[in-house]
């Protein structure tokens, strides 16, 4: 299933403890009472969030240029991004700050028009989650055509884990580089799974790749080598794949370091 997915940016950390200590951050900061207020907020968030919880969301719209600018710096950007296509054309652009659970939301219109612009504190943006759930229920089979070897035993496998996973159960992964694949098998299951509206790049795994297929709860999870030859190629049942997500020790870790930026650079 290739795809053109998104790219995660720089890696920042180093480099925003960099800024902060120069005058022009200083100056910055106290143009920015907006980030004043909004650090401690996003900390307390991180500090109570779970894995499982609805995400908490700040708005940033009221910001000021300078304060955007300034939140930008500190957030900057970390190991997933993914893009959503939601309906009417509409499409969310997500990056992962560099403190794990901490995301920057945008929802994009017409002419990249900025429809929403926040920050979430989840395991995975609820943008991901309605957008996924917004596939086909069920995986129909169909008539198979001749000519392939293990795409039938694979989709039925599917679409029996597909029809009875719960939220909240263990994803079951279907290893495609384990099992023997002719090029007609792996042209059925790109038919029969197809293309789902959600993109995810992450780097804390290596180099992987998630795009949900057009069936519910179905994922295909691809991981690559520096050359870009694929590792690891699987199909994920199941909620959004691990490789994506924050864990509740990264919300916590992600309070402490944002605690410490505030009372470093912000009193």
């Amino acid at each position: 299933m290739t795809m053109d997915f998104p790219s995660p940016g720089r890696t920042t950390g180093t480099g925003t403890l960099a800024f902060l200590a120069t005058a022009d951050a200083e100056a910055l900061i106290a143009r920015c009472p907006g980030v004043v207020r909004l650090l401690p907020a996003m900390a307390d968030a991180l500090e109570r969030q779970t894995a499982t919880a609805p995400g908490l969301l700040f708005d940033l719209a009221p910001l000021t240029d300078d304060e955007r600018s300034l939140l930008s710096e500190i957030l900057g950007e970390g190991e997933v991004a993914a893009t959503v296509a939601l309906p009417d054309g509409v499409v969310a652009e997500i990056v992962e700050s560099v403190f794990a659970g901490l995301w920057r939301v945008r929802f994009l219109g017409a002419g990249n028009a900025i429809l929403a612009d926040y920050a979430e504190v989840s395991a995975v943006p609820q943008a991901v989650r309605r957008a996924a759930a917004m596939t086909l229920p069920r995986l129909d089979l169909g008539a198979l055509p001749q000519g392939v070897m293990n795409a039938p035993a694979v989709l039925a496998e599917i679409a029996d884990r597909a029809a009875h996973y719960k939220f909240g159960a263990a994803n079951h992964v279907v290893s495609l580089t384990l099992m023997p694949m002719l090029p007609e098998d792996l042209d059925l299951l790109v038919d029969r799974l197809g293309t789902g509206p959600v993109k995810i790049v992450s780097r804390g795994y290596g180099s992987c790749r998630i795009q949900a297929t057009a069936i519910h709860n179905v994922w295909s999870v691809q991981f690559f080598n520096a050359m870009e030859a694929i590792l690891l190629d699987t199909i994920e049942v199941g909620d959004v794949p691990a490789a994506a997500q924050a864990a509740v020790e990264d919300f916590r870790d992600s309070a402490v370091r944002l605690r410490e930026i505030g009372e470093a650079y912000f009193r």
